[in-house]
């Protein structure tokens, strides 16, 4: 990895660090003097302009996540920036005084952050909650205030990740069921989101100037962040309304189970159904990944409805039983 491409999630890491550790505040110039992420990218001749659009996405984007960024200004002339210093002041940041955990409470939060820093973010990031640490904090004690929704991610998650906090077009190959060719899609990714335990991405396609939802499982090249950029005006709401087209779908089609009481299938599936006079209805937003996760079960559930969902759990029944029996090499 060389200097100047520090990934944005360390960078970010680093700022926060800075940030907190300043009861005066910091000046934009001292921030891209003196903070990893920017000043490698000063010494490799990036130009003060660029650096500054850098910084100001940076604040954006860490104010979006909740940080409590104080911008202080001339106390003379309140809007005069041009010497303003940053900050995040310990007191908004740090948990409330009078509360109190227990020491089970505290291993479960211990626990909680050994998830999330082995299995949730990249390597880099790891790397700068290990500089986190090297401040003082006690590596034994946990670090509040960072916690992921969900802890497994799809490999191109953190390059679609990136064309949404820098507002660029991603391009990737993507297959549908029963293509044998994936198809190239240039999109303007707009947000991530989790529906039904899978991430899906939301965004503009290009090519065909619609809005679009894609399967990140299902995205089979690598994801190339190009240089063409949009207006980030497109994110706003974003993730409401990818949420609002996946509810709908799944709200316009479901399928009727016989689920065996007391299994895996029953206790996952009942949780999303609702009572049938046969068995339980589910709703769901794609046959194909619905029937691989019908398949799984078994013999614990019968697809009873619609007869497409049912033909292609048999399908993949049939698959796993050829190849249990030495008739599939």
């Amino acid at each position: 990895m060389t200097p100047t491409t520090i990934p944005a999630e360390e960078r970010l890491t680093n700022l926060v660090v800075a940030l907190m550790a300043t009861e005066i505040g910091l000046t934009k110039q001292q921030i891209l003097d003196n903070v990893s992420g920017y000043r490698q990218r000063a010494d490799a001749g990036a130009k003060p302009d660029s650096l500054e659009k850098m910084f100001e996405r940076d604040k954006d984007d860490l104010r979006a996540l909740g940080m409590p960024i104080e911008t202080i200004g001339d106390p003379t002339d309140p809007q005069d920036l041009r010497e303003a210093r940053y900050r995040i002041p310990q007191a908004e940041y740090d948990l409330p005084a009078d509360i109190e955990f227990t020491p089970a409470e505290l291993a479960v939060l211990r626990l909680a952050g050994s998830v999330w820093s082995t299995e949730s973010v990249s390597g880099d990031a790891q790397s700068g909650v290990r500089k986190i640490r090297a401040l003082g904090i006690d590596g034994d004690e946990p670090i509040i205030g960072f916690a992921p929704r969900i802890t497994a991610r799809d490999a191109a998650f953190p390059k679609l990740q990136e064309g949404i906090e820098r507002s660029r077009v991603v391009v990737f190959e993507y297959l549908k069921p029963g293509e044998d060719t994936p198809t190239r899609r240039r999109i303007r990714p707009l947000a991530l989101v989790e529906y039904e335990a899978r991430w899906h991405l939301f965004g503009v396609d290009v090519d065909a100037d619609g809005d679009r939802t894609f399967l990140l499982s299902r995205i089979v090249s690598d994801v190339k962040v190009s240089g063409q950029t949009f207006a980030p005006a497109l994110r706003e709401g974003a993730t409401d309304r990818a949420l609002a087209g996946l509810v709908a779908v799944a709200e316009s089609q479901s399928a009727l189970l016989e689920v065996t009481p007391g299994t895996e299938a029953a206790l996952r599936l009942g949780r999303r159904s609702t009572p049938a006079a046969q068995g339980i209805r589910v709703a769901y937003v794609d046959r194909h990944v619905f029937a691989d996760e019908l398949a799984a079960y078994g013999p614990e559930v019968r697809v009873v409805e619609p007869e497409a969902l049912r033909d292609a759990v048999i399908v993949r029944l049939q698959a796993i039983i050829r190849v249990h029996d030495g008739s599939e090499s």
